[in-house]
């Protein structure tokens, strides 16, 4: 009865949507350019071994590396994310494309618009332009999947090499680390300054009560030497403290927190410089005294790679676990 539709007329329109969505399909799959990186050297599996021998030899923690690889871990998950969000909105766009070359070539549901009277037809322009622009958009979609693909990827290479950076730099510090830490053993506590200007207490409890926090006493003896010799140049202004129950240095006594204040709130402007000068001479003088790692305002210097200098930390959400009340100091 309707041999005498319009829809010969209004083939070309429907050849050339088809070309362009499927054209367009073409373009946007992944070709050897948006290859995911196949380096070996920056496996983060390969990487995580490798440290993991450190740990041993260093007998200690590398949390430096520790934030790479949750970096790197991370990166790797949106890039994942990234990678199934543009497979789902290419098979998306590709269903458009093949559903136009089935029965009379054109979309299913522009075949049933076209398929009616002229009156209806007229009436469902603006049905038929919703649908060019539903398909419009999807295109659109899937090109800014695509960007936002490319950028995760780069993001993730870029943090395998941050990890592999940081445990290339450790590997080369590790001969001299391993000694280090033989004559640590064999010294027990560091050597006093050569001017002999700080009033060390040596660990034998002549620093000022108010400076005696939790888990004072429980420091180990290099760590309470490290500890008397920067409270009597620097002073303290709110307690130390030393020993707590952690899977950290603190659980073990090997590190103590220098407090600029108090109740998780930011230091005084004073408070903030002293802090500074601490976190500088613990690091300044590391090799004598046996310093493993400083932590300061969010940012770690590390005696095993002292090359990397001052490293930014993830954000932990607080200012205490930024470290911004206090000045963190572990020693080997």
């Amino acid at each position: 009865m309707h041999n005498n539709s319009p829809r010969p007329a209004r083939r070309p329109v429907r050849l050339l949507a088809g070309v362009a969505l499927t054209a367009a399909v073409a373009l946007l799959t992944p070709t050897a350019s948006y290859a995911d990186p196949k380096d070996e050297e920056l496996s983060l599996e390969e990487l995580n071994e490798r440290a993991e021998k450190l740990e041993d030899e260093y007998a200690g923690d590398l949390i430096q590396y520790e934030d790479a690889k949750d970096n790197a871990e991370k990166a790797e998950k949106a890039l994942k994310k990234a990678d199934a969000d543009l497979a789902k909105a290419r098979d998306d766009v590709s269903g458009i494309a093949a559903a136009q070359y089935k029965g009379s070539g054109v979309d299913p549901v522009v075949e049933v618009v076209l398929s009616r009277e002229p009156d209806g037809m007229l009436d469902d322009a603006a049905v038929i332009s919703q649908i060019a622009q539903t398909h419009s958009g999807r295109l659109k979609d899937l090109n800014a999947l695509k960007k936002k693909r490319e950028e995760a990827s780069k993001k993730a290479e870029k943090e395998l090499k941050e990890a592999k950076k940081v445990i290339d730099g450790l590997n080369e510090q590790r001969d001299e680390i391993k000694k280090r830490i033989e004559k640590y053993k064999e010294e027990r506590v560091p050597k006093p300054p050569a001017d002999d200007s700080a009033a060390s207490g040596g660990g034998t409890g002549s620093v000022p009560a108010s400076a005696r926090g939790w888990g004072f006493d429980g420091a180990t003896p290099r760590m309470a030497a490290i500890r008397d010799e920067i409270i009597g140049r620097f002073g303290a202004p709110y307690p130390v403290g030393c020993r707590r129950s952690s899977n950290d240095d603190h659980g073990s006594g090997q590190a103590c927190d220098f407090m600029m204040s108090a109740g998780g709130s930011y230091p005084s402007s004073a408070n903030q410089q002293k802090g500074q000068q601490i976190a500088e001479y613990a690091k300044n003088h590391a090799g004598r005294l046996g310093v493993k790692y400083v932590i300061w305002e969010q940012k770690i210097w590390d005696s095993r790679n002292p090359g990397a200098g001052w490293k930014p930390m993830n954000d932990r959400g607080s200012v205490t676990e930024n470290h911004y009340d206090h000045v963190h100091v572990s020693s080997f």
